[in-house]
């Protein structure tokens, strides 16, 4: 008896607790709809102010592709169209995921509201006007238009470095180098290594995640057999932040066979990889399907996409719920929907990252290592922003192609480890991959998180890793 009326109590409250939820995240999230849009209009103020470059905040462009193969731009109100010339081989459209903009929120819900009707009434006037025949369209982002222009001519549409970017030594060294290529960390034998081993971070991160952790607790046994090559990816760490990238998956992944498969030359490998560099690792396996040896995914975003819904949509729904709890939930909510007040966070801490430096080491007494934070403030915000909506939420479409190429085409061993207390991503993706790879083995670790799978665990990891690729070679 008494436990069943604890039961219905802790139903009642569950309940409670979800609607309460549902409102204030309702209230929350209409303020920050309003911040953002005023943000947006400061932001192109001060980038018109010190910059010199005025941008029109919230304008669209409408796109459409004629018989000669041009994409004829034009903007919202204006009657002239622009054409930009756009092929195969400079830039494809489907890497650019509309998240970037196309974001429903309380103010765009009002703005297409008051449209909706100013259209409705402008069709009642005129309904008795010959329509003229129409074409297709697509909708791009301006600043997406003018950055593929400005990609198509080798120009670069900003300094490369920002007024809201850090100017420091560290986060620029890439710019005293003519090789644009990116920052890879090496250990073991630099020449006569048997085999090869890529370590993908996570989003902002960067490659201390794996040598700070990883790199000293392998066993000398096994830096005498694997190369370990740990990398920046690009706009992250000490690696190039272009300001004219897009950050799409295929920048990410050709700058990853340029510095690293190129310019190490590897021709076989292992791979480590950690959420976000997950589906970098899926993109690198499927285009060297003969090279990888042995998969090895940390936290997965892996979502599959129920049919009739928009991937893109669906998926930044699912990391990004817009609720405000749990708080890594709210946390990764304004990340994703909200571009200036992302903007806002990334100009407080990146681009003070010294001074966080500082006051952390001066409250720790620098009995603590750093690294996590340096990953973390270490990356401008066109870099983070592009490479969440591109990658994780971009390639949400492709990512069902990719696992069923690995299944059917590649044998390489596929390891999965997802921390029972993960709550950046969820556990089910981890076992979605299973679903998609049945010879995957998922690994749960209890009573560990996003990152503490991997830091406070190292030596132990390590070990396990060493297993997994001396496997692998046998088989």
């Amino acid at each position: 008896m008494e436990f069943s009326v604890m039961c219905k109590a802790r139903h009642v409250l569950t309940l409670i607790g979800s609607v309460l939820n549902i409102v204030l995240s309702f209230i929350v999230f209409c303020f920050l709809d309003i911040l953002d849009f005023v943000l947006c209009f400061v932001y192109k103020v001060l980038d018109f102010c010190i910059e010199s470059e005025w941008k029109n905040p919230g304008s669209y462009s409408a796109a459409t592709l004629d018989g000669s193969g041009k994409i004829i731009v034009s903007e919202q109100g204006e009657t002239e169209s622009e054409v930009v010339y756009l092929t195969s081989t400079k830039f494809q459209l489907e890497e650019i995921s509309d998240t970037l903009c196309s974001r429903p929120s309380f103010v765009t819900e009002v703005s297409n509201q008051l449209k909706k009707l100013t259209f409705d009434t402008i069709t009642i006037t005129k309904s008795t006007e010959k329509k003229k025949p129409t074409r297709s369209t697509i909708t791009i982002n301006s600043t997406i238009v003018k950055l593929l222009q400005g990609r198509m001519i080798g120009q670069y549409l900003y300094p490369i470095t920002r007024w809201s970017d850090c100017d420091c030594q560290f986060c620029n060294s890439w710019t005293y180098s003519t090789k644009r290529t990116l920052f890879v960390k090496s250990d073991g034998p630099k020449d006569q290594a048997k085999e090869d081993v890529l370590f993908i971070h996570g989003f902002v991160s960067s490659s201390a995640f794996w040598t700070e952790t990883l790199f000293p607790n392998f066993s000398s046994n096994a830096k005498s057999i694997y190369r370990l090559l740990a990398v920046d990816l690009l706009g992250f760490g000490r690696s190039p932040k272009p300001n004219d990238s897009l950050y799409t998956l295929r920048e990410h992944v050709d700058m990853i066979e340029k510095s690293v498969l190129e310019g190490y030359g590897v021709r076989s490998f292992h791979i480590v990889a950690h959420s976000l560099g997950c589906i970098l690792a899926l993109a690198i396996a499927v285009k060297h399907p003969e090279s990888v040896k042995s998969l090895t995914l940390l936290a997965p975003p892996y979502y599959p996409v129920p049919k009739g819904e928009s991937a893109t949509q669906y998926v930044m729904r699912r990391v990004a719920p817009r609720r405000v709890w749990p708080p890594m939930a709210f946390c990764a909510s304004v990340g994703g929907w909200y571009q200036y007040i992302a903007r806002t966070v990334s100009l407080v801490l990146c681009k003070n990252h010294r001074l966080w430096d500082f006051l952390i080491k001066i409250i720790t007494g620098n009995r603590i290592r750093t690294f996590l934070l340096e990953g973390f403030i270490r990356h401008t915000h066109i870099a983070s922003w592009h490479t969440l909506h591109n990658v994780i939420f971009g390639t949400s479409g492709k990512l069902d192609r990719y696992l069923d190429i690995i299944r059917d085409r590649l044998s390489c061993d596929v390891t999965v480890f997802h921390g029972e207390d993960d709550e950046v991503i969820p556990l089910e993706c981890s076992y979605n991959v299973q679903r998609r790879i049945p010879r995957a083995r998922v690994k749960v670790v209890e009573n560990k998180d996003h990152i503490t799978i991997v830091v406070g665990r190292q030596k132990e990891f390590a070990r396990e890793l060493e297993e997994i690729w001396k496997k692998s070679t046998k088989n």
